[in-house]
């Protein structure tokens, strides 16, 4: 099975002057879950190369078996290195499609046109699509083919407004990611703060924040499972 996994290319926080990226744990926990699995894996970004991480993310507070297996890992800090640019990759190459988040999507993913054309085949294709924490913002423009929003009618979640406010950010970011699943029709659920939770609607999964990473990649292996 192969699975493309799209990390972002923005590391600026809006404009408070501060750096930000995708976030370690959500990247580190899939791509092992998934590369133990047998997934062959391909990395993407809008700009390719190194994705910029978010700072925080490497805090020691951040840190899980999955971030420190990722920094004892040469070979996978090699690969996340050489990301390869978003508009060389092709839908048809791959059986799922995974988004990390952090607060980068939301700037530069959530409306980029490759990203949402390559989701748009994905769900033609009737391929699975995965995303976690605020990487669920990438599913903003992203539409049917009944010309509707992919969310409409459909069970989802991302990261809470209420964790958005706990890290002081609501006012910062471009949308909040619960409020734009709401508005595009989806049926968003949430667990409290930090707790892991995944909403599986067809072909797509989502995650609600970090701790449901490795939860929404198992997710993904169960559905690759069963096709």
């Amino acid at each position: 099975m192969n699975v493309l996994i799209v990390l972002t290319s923005h590391d600026e926080l809006g404009n408070t002057g501060k750096k930000t990226g995708f976030w370690l744990e959500e990247f580190a926990a899939p791509y092992f879950a998934l590369r133990d699995a047998g997934a062959k894996l391909t990395l993407a970004s809008p700009k390719g190369g190194q994705p910029p991480l978010d700072p925080k993310s490497s805090d020691p507070s951040a840190q899980t078996d999955a971030t420190r297996r990722f920094d004892a890992d040469s070979a996978a800090q090699a690969e996340l290195a050489h990301t390869k640019r978003l508009a060389d990759v092709d839908a048809n190459d791959f059986d799922a499609v995974f988004y990390p988040g952090g607060h980068g999507p939301l700037w530069d993913l959530a409306e980029d046109p490759q990203s949402i054309a390559l989701i748009e085949k994905m769900f033609a294709a009737g391929k699975p699509v995965a995303a976690v924490c605020h990487a669920p913002g990438v599913l903003r423009h992203v539409k049917g083919a009944d010309g509707r929003s992919i969310v409409a009618g459909k069970k989802v979640t991302g990261f809470a407004n209420s964790e958005e406010a706990a890290v002081e950010l609501t006012d910062v970011v471009p949308f909040l990611v619960e409020d734009m699943l709401k508005a595009n029709g989806g049926h968003y659920s949430k667990a409290d703060d930090w707790a892991p939770h995944v909403a599986v609607d067809g072909l797509l999964i989502t995650g609600q924040n970090p701790a449901s990473s490795e939860p929404v990649a198992e997710a993904l292996l169960e559905l690759l499972d069963k096709k």
